[in-house]
C-alpha cells in the first residue's frame, strides 16, 4: 500500500449519487428493509473520476488497474448510511474488492511514506518499522486479510510488471507510474549494489557487476 491523497468530490456527485441514493435508502427503511440486500448502484458512472484521483492505481495493491471498481471502504453491509458518500469510496481492483469484502482494513488515505516495502527478488510486501505503533496491528492485519504479503495472485501481478522492467521494456520512471512500490524496491537495490561496488573498489577488492538490471524474481 502507498499513501493516496483524498480525491475532491465531483460537483455533480450530490445530484447524481447522494440524493437519489439517500432517497432509495429512505424508501427501503420505510418498507422495513433497512440494511437488507445490496444498495442500488448509482456510483459506477463516477468510477473513472475516482480512478483518475488514484492515478489508476489500486488503493490496496498499488499497481495499475485499467478498469477497477468502486470499493466502499466501510462496507455497505455494516455502514449502509455511507453507501452514497464520496468520502467512503476507494478505487480498487476487482480482486482486492472481492477479497476485502466487509473487513476493516488500513485506509490508504492514512498510510504514511515508507510504511510498506517490496522485498526482492521474492516480490513479497513487508511492513517496515516506520509504521507507528498505533497503526501496526491494523497494518499487519491488512497484509494478511488482503493477501498483500505473499498472495499468489498479487505476486503474479507484481512479477509481470517487474519482468517488463528487467527485460528493458519499461523504464524505472515508467515502473513508478504503474507499480511504485516495485520501482522503489528496484531503485533501492540499485543503490545498494552501487554502494557495495564503490566500497569494494575503495578496498581494492573485486567489484560487483556494473549491470544495473534487477535479479529475476524467484518462481
Amino acid at each position: 500500500m502507498i499513501r493516496v491523497e483524498r480525491v475532491p468530490e465531483p460537483p455533480d456527485f450530490d445530484e447524481k449519487v447522494r440524493r437519489p441514493g439517500s432517497a432509495w435508502l429512505a424508501e427501503r427503511r420505510a418498507e422495513g428493509g433497512a440494511a437488507e440486500g445490496r444498495p442500488r448502484d448509482y456510483w459506477t458512472p463516477f468510477r473513472e473520476r475516482l480512478a483518475e484521483g488514484f492515478r489508476n492505481l489500486c488503493a490496496y495493491h498499488a499497481m495499475r488497474e485499467n478498469v477497477g471498481t468502486v470499493d466502499h471502504f466501510r462496507s455497505v453491509k455494516k455502514h449502509p448510511q455511507l453507501a452514497y458518500e464520496w468520502s467512503n469510496y476507494r478505487f480498487a481492483s476487482g480482486l482486492m474488492n472481492q477479497v476485502k469484502k466487509d473487513a476493516d482494513v488500513l485506509d490508504p488515505h492514512e498510510v504514511g511514506e515508507g510504511w510498506f516495502e517490496i522485498s526482492l527478488p521474492s516480490l513479497q510486501l513487508v511492513a517496515t518499522d516506520k509504521i507507528p505503533a498505533e497503526h501496526r496491528e491494523l497494518a499487519l492485519h491488512t497484509l494478511r486479510r488482503l493477501r498483500l504479503d505473499q498472495g499468489e495472485a498479487v505476486i503474479r501481478c507484481r512479477q509481470a510488471w517487474y519482468e517488463l522492467h528487467a527485460r528493458g521494456r519499461l523504464s524505472l520512471e515508467g515502473l513508478y507510474e504503474v507499480a511504485p512500490l516495485i520501482a522503489a524496491a528496484v531503485e533501492k537495490q540499485n543503490r545498494e549494489r552501487g554502494r557495495a561496488a564503490h566500497e569494494a573498489l575503495r578496498a581494492g577488492g573485486p567489484t560487483l557487476s556494473a549491470d544495473p538490471s534487477p535479479e529475476k524474481p524467484s518462481e
